[in-house]
């Protein structure tokens, strides 16, 4: 489905800022639609150069929330005839909201038609079409105010100051018509109030009667109300009462001639959704401390097995000790991120060049060795990366260490390049780690491996992340050394 932007552009002639404009618009209509109980359409004419311009294209469509649909299919992108909509040429031409009744595919009575004409800058572009549904009767008070506000803001749509250049007013997670409203006069007086808007200023301490009387004058001091009262712009804010209570404050001036009339204001309880919030923090922090605490655990285990190394009189020890505290630092890498970003997902990328720096600090091979990384492999669960990361720490010090033994010490003109590629395809995460060393022995095998680092690679790959590894020599043709290849998918493990 084409977006409103891109029907614009390759249906009509409406430019740039017009199209931003009625974008705008869109993204506050919601409001306008459960003001009225109707549905809407926002069309505009076909470019004449294109084709014929008598025609028009519906760019938008919404239905409202407080009303059952009048309108079961959707018309976005439908080129409609003049002689099915009548009253929007007239609307086009005229300039002016234009009323009548219109028939509608699978309803047998006419049903009431407002087009109501799009202006910028002194120029219809667009014409909102409002059908109307059945409603309750000339004596329901709600209606009655819904309406006469819904008719001032479609005069300001006319006028252009509405939808507001500094607001979306309905966008998501915004009040909507049924949460609650209050409707002021231009001096800020309550001039109607909803039931839903009464119960959210009793949760504010508020049990007195609000017609005729400022929000001040009430004993409570709304900033949003304030501010759109002084300054006839849209504004929203929540106010607090205690921990307990958070009311989300929004409130849509009503212009006409640039002059302040009244104040909409749309009132939410989200008292419910900051408890939720401040739950979601609290068990973030503590899941952040608890990864701290790990972290600085392995570390100390760490600190500890490189002391003991270090008392070591015996090569062997030392060097297996040194071992098995590089693979707990690895493990302490990965909770070092976590501590920073909690959650199921980890940047593993983070990792990558922490583990680069820690087989960069920790190898013993005397001969001097590039870590080249290409590529990325972006987000992975946490269940994932931590086994990963200990397996790509340990085939990248087994490269270091053991594929470059051969050719001397440090001055030896042979230049030790390991290269670490990192990519997903088809759901997997995929490392291939090549070297320009001595390669495999003619004897290797990765099912009976030779040291217990292969060991633990070869397990985590294959049973805990149900994965595969393969590693072999690189032909001299192409330049030696080993290349090992770790394919493991980012989901469904069991």
């Amino acid at each position: 489905m084409a977006t409103l932007a891109e029907l614009a552009t390759a249906q009509t002639s409406l430019d740039e800022p017009t199209i931003a404009h009625l974008l705008r618009l869109t993204a506050s209509w919601s409001l306008l639609a459960d003001l009225s109980f109707s549905d809407m359409l926002l069309v505009a004419k076909i470019d004449s150069q294109r084709a014929d311009d008598s025609k028009f294209v519906v760019l938008a469509q919404i239905r409202p929330n407080n009303r059952s649909t009048l309108i079961n299919d959707d018309l976005v992108a439908t080129v409609q005839s003049p002689s099915t909509w009548p009253l929007v040429g007239q609307a086009f031409d005229g300039g002016t909201r234009v009323v009548g009744e219109v028939l509608v595919e699978g309803v047998d009575e006419l049903v009431p038609v407002w087009c109501v004409p799009v202006c910028l800058n002194g120029v219809v572009v667009a014409v909102l079409i409002r059908l109307q549904g059945m409603l309750s009767g000339p004596g329901a008070l709600y209606e009655q105010v819904y309406l006469s506000v819904f008719g001032r803001l479609c005069d300001m749509v006319t006028d252009a100051t509405f939808p507001f250049r500094e607001d979306e007013v309905a966008g998501p997670g915004m009040p909507r018509v049924g949460d609650g409203i209050i409707v002021l006069d231009g001096a800020g007086r309550v001039e109607f109030a909803t039931p839903n808007a009464a119960n959210a200023l009793h949760r504010l301490g508020i049990y007195a009667a609000t017609e005729g009387r400022t929000i001040s004058e009430l004993g409570l001091r709304v900033r949003p109300v304030e501010r759109t009262l002084e300054f006839a712009t849209p504004s929203m804010e929540e106010v607090d009462r205690g921990h307990d209570v958070a009311i989300l404050f929004h409130c849509v001036p009503l212009l006409r001639d640039a002059a302040l009339t009244g104040v909409v204001i749309l009132l939410r309880d989200v008292s419910d959704l900051r408890q939720l919030n401040r739950l979601v923090l609290s068990k973030e922090a503590a899941v952040r401390e608890v990864h701290h605490r790990v972290k600085n655990n392995l570390q100390t285990i760490s600190s500890l097995l490189r002391l003991q190394a270090r008392r070591s009189d015996v090569d062997e020890t030392r060097i297996a000790l040194l071992e098995a505290e590089r693979r707990v630092r690895s493990i302490a890498v990965v909770h070092e991120v976590l501590s920073r970003e909690p959650g199921e997902e980890v940047i593993f990328d983070e990792i990558v060049g922490s583990i680069v720096t820690l087989v960069e600090d920790t190898v013993l091979a005397l001969h001097p060795v590039e870590i080249v990384v290409n590529g990325l492999l972006g987000t992975l669960p946490t269940d994932l990366a931590t086994p990963l990361a200990v397996a790509l720490a340990e085939l990248l010090t087994n490269a270091v260490e053991h594929a470059f033994s051969e050719f001397g010490g440090a001055n030896n003109e042979h230049v030790g390049i390991v290269t670490l590629n990192l990519y997903q395809r088809d759901g997997n995460a995929v490392a291939e780690i090549r070297d320009n060393g001595r390669g495999l022995g003619v004897d290797f095998s990765l099912e009976v491996p030779t040291s217990l680092g292969l060991s633990i690679v070869r397990d985590l790959i294959r049973v805990q992340l149900h994965g595969t590894i393969e590693m072999s020599t690189v032909d001299s043709a192409e330049g030696g050394g080993t290349f090992v290849r770790v394919v493991v998918p980012t989901s469904e493990r069991f």
